[in-house]
C-alpha cells in the first residue's frame, strides 16, 4: 500500500465499514518455526535487532524463509556498518528490508495487521493480531 501508514483500527472513524475483516487469514498447520540462532560475528546493533524480532508479535507468523530474510538483513547490517561509511541509500536498502518482514509499525498498518500486547497476568500470548480476532468472532 503506497502512501503514509494508515491509522491504527481504534483511530479511524469510517461510516462505509466494509463486512467482515479486511484482509484473507491462511491456517498454516504445525509448530511455530524457531529461529535460527544469530552470528557471533554481527554487529551489535545486527544481533540486538535480530533478538528483538524473537520477541517480537509478528515473529510468531514467520516462516524458515522469513527467518533466513532477517538474518540476512543482519548480515547486510553489519557489512554497512562496519564499513565505517553509512551511506543513505544503503540505510534505506535496509530499511526496506526490515519493512518487509514487517518489523516496523508503519509497515505492519500498510499490511493492515495491527498487534496488541496482552494485559499483564492474562494468560494468553503475549501480542495478539486483532484483525484475526476480529475475523475468529465473525464466524470465519
Amino acid at each position: 500500500m503506497p502512501g503514509p501508514p494508515p491509522k491504527r483500527s481504534s483511530q479511524r472513524r469510517r461510516r462505509n465499514k466494509p463486512e467482515g475483516p479486511d484482509v484473507d487469514v491462511v491456517s498454516i498447520r504445525g509448530k511455530a518455526v524457531k529461529a535460527p540462532a544469530e552470528d557471533r560475528a554481527w554487529h551489535p546493533i545486527a544481533k540486538g535487532w535480530y533478538r528483538s524480532l524473537k520477541q517480537s508479535g509478528e515473529a510468531q507468523f514467520y516462516e524458515p524463509s522469513d527467518w533466513q530474510a532477517a538474518r540476512f538483513c543482519a548480515h547486510i547490517m553489519t557489512d554497512h556498518l562496519n564499513s565505517g561509511q553509512l551511506r543513505a541509500g544503503m540505510i534505506d536498502t535496509i530499511w526496506s528490508m526490515m519493512g518487509d518482514l514487517l518489523t516496523t509499525e508503519a509497515a505492519r498498518r500498510r499490511a493492515r495487521i495491527e498487534l496488541e500486547r496482552a494485559p499483564a497476568g492474562d494468560g494468553e500470548k503475549e501480542a495478539s493480531v486483532s484483525i484475526m480476532d476480529e475475523y475468529r468472532e465473525l464466524g470465519g
